[in-house]
């Protein structure tokens, strides 16, 4: 059957058309098989690819991961890690715009679980799985394997010890509703860090619960929670159950009159890897990820103050054992973050 010039005309456009879509499709297919490759090979197998693809492109929030980046690059030296930074509303737009319009430069992503929800749902991500994730804990791994948290932090009661002597100040929740502590407490007035402490409080203890705390005349300084540790450390607030352990710690270190304590179940402050779909640099990626979530680099993390979701690798704040809530992970946390804003501004700012 022959085809006529004008036939041809109309079918090569059509047919070119959807070159671009079978190209994605292929790519993101390849991804995938990489992504959960699981035989006895997989080392040999992603760094085979990786000398191929000799590096990969890291989008990131993090300022502090330079000693993981230098220890990546030691360990497979044909591989060189290309950085870029930025808050996670940016990069998360950034991204969303680069796939819109058929753009694949990403191979993974460092950020907060709640920084890759968006992502996430725009079909950003590629589900992986990785022979680390068997040291980790369940809730640490979103439930359809789109990332994994390889660093975080936690929010409980700090105080200075200089006005509260160590052991004289509150050690759980319910102890924040004495009446000693009326009028002495303050709380971080950012967006994240007051909604997840009032979603903390509302998984364990119920609205009524923070109702009742929000009688205790709690000051809000609309700073983030390091400024507000700042402020502890200035003796300008002595008590507040928004602080950081990690941010404790490193002042503490230094000298600063600081404690911190986990009050019950805390809300974990997380940051984790995530890969992108139709990654350009597969291997390398999968190899990054792994050593983000390996023994070495949970180690590595460790050093630069953070917590770990890793068997064993967790510092934990020193003695104090923590209990965590990975709220980022909840199936159906977008729709409770707004419920704990809401719950937040009413009881706490009255608006």
């Amino acid at each position: 059957m022959r085809i006529s010039r004008r036939e041809l005309g109309c079918i090569l456009p059509a047919a070119l058309a959807g070159w671009p879509l079978k190209a994605a499709a292929q790519a993101s297919n390849a991804v995938d098989r990489i992504a959960n490759y699981s035989g006895s090979d997989r080392q040999a197998m992603l760094e085979a690819g990786a000398r191929r693809e000799r590096g990969l492109l890291l989008y990131t929030t993090g300022t502090q991961i330079e000693p993981l980046i230098r220890g990546f690059e030691r360990k497979y030296p044909f591989l060189r890690v290309t950085i870029q930074r930025g808050p996670q509303t940016d990069i998360a737009r950034r991204a969303l715009q680069e796939y819109r319009v058929g753009l694949r430069k990403i191979d993974m992503f460092e950020l907060s679980s709640q920084g890759l929800i968006l992502i996430r749902d725009a079909n950003i991500l590629q589900p992986f799985s990785s022979p680390e994730a068997a040291a980790y804990e369940a809730d640490a791994i979103e439930p359809r394997r789109h990332w994994a948290v390889v660093r975080e932090s936690y929010t409980g009661i700090g105080t200075n010890t200089k006005a509260i002597p160590p052991g004289r100040g509150p050690k759980s929740y319910d102890d924040l509703l004495a009446p000693e502590w009326r009028g002495r407490m303050a709380m971080s007035g950012s967006a994240s860090t007051a909604a997840n402490f009032v979603g903390a409080l509302v998984l364990t203890r119920g609205e009524d619960f923070v109702r009742r705390l929000g009688a205790q005349d709690i000051r809000i300084y609309p700073v983030t929670a390091r400024a507000l540790a700042n402020l502890m450390i200035a003796g300008e607030v002595v008590l507040s159950p928004t602080i950081y352990n990690s941010h404790v710690e490193v002042s503490a270190g230094s000298g600063a009159p600081l404690a911190w304590i986990a009050p019950g179940a805390v809300p974990v402050t997380d940051t984790a890897v995530a890969l992108a779909r139709g990654a350009p640099s597969p291997h390398a990626a999968m190899l990054m990820i792994d050593h983000f979530m390996s023994q070495e680099g949970q180690a590595m993390y460790g050093q630069l103050g953070y917590g770990s979701a890793r068997q064993g690798a967790n510092r934990q704040a020193g003695n104090n054992q923590v209990q965590k809530l990975y709220i980022g992970n909840r199936p159906d946390f977008v729709r409770e973050f707004a419920e704990w804003s809401k719950l937040y501004r009413d009881v706490f700012l009255r608006s």
